[in-house]
């Protein structure tokens, strides 16, 4: 479970310290909201505070299931299993905001820096590289 929760954190802090901030290809709002005025600009950089907020307790959470877990006598550390759990909650993250936030809800989408008749074509890619990672993950912690 802690690897999980890492990875699910990990790929938030991906997505937002790299498609957010670095890259700028879309904010949490950006479909919505586009980056077009201060205004919209002030909002969605509240709502990527927020969504940073989410992932930094994703992290947390999973430091302290591992902190709990480590103190049992009975813990069996396996770097493999962990990498592996990481990897499928970071692919786990990918597929849940690639379907819920860019094709549920439009809040934004992979790169909106392209033309918009691109868009799909960046969003079925993020959801693809989400799912090989989760299968990755899967087959690396089954290994262990």
């Amino acid at each position: 479970m802690a690897g999980l929760l890492f990875g699910v954190g990990l790929g938030g802090f991906f997505d937002g310290i790299v498609l957010h901030q670095i890259l700028q290809w879309h904010h949490m709002l950006s479909s919505w909201y586009p980056i077009n005025s201060m205004e919209n600009l002030e909002l969605n950089r509240f709502w990527d505070g927020v969504f940073d907020s989410a992932t930094y307790i994703f992290v947390l959470s999973a430091l302290f299931i591992l902190w709990r877990s480590a103190r049992h006598s009975h813990f069996k550390w396996s770097t493999r299993e962990l990498a592996g759990t990481m990897l499928m909650g970071f692919g786990l993250f990918n597929l849940v905001e690639g379907v819920v936030y860019h094709q549920v809800l439009g809040l934004h989408h992979v790169n909106e820096t392209v033309e918009r008749s691109s868009w799909i074509s960046w969003d079925i890619g993020f959801l693809i590289w989400g799912a090989a990672m989760v299968a990755l993950g899967w087959v690396a912690a089954r290994r262990s």
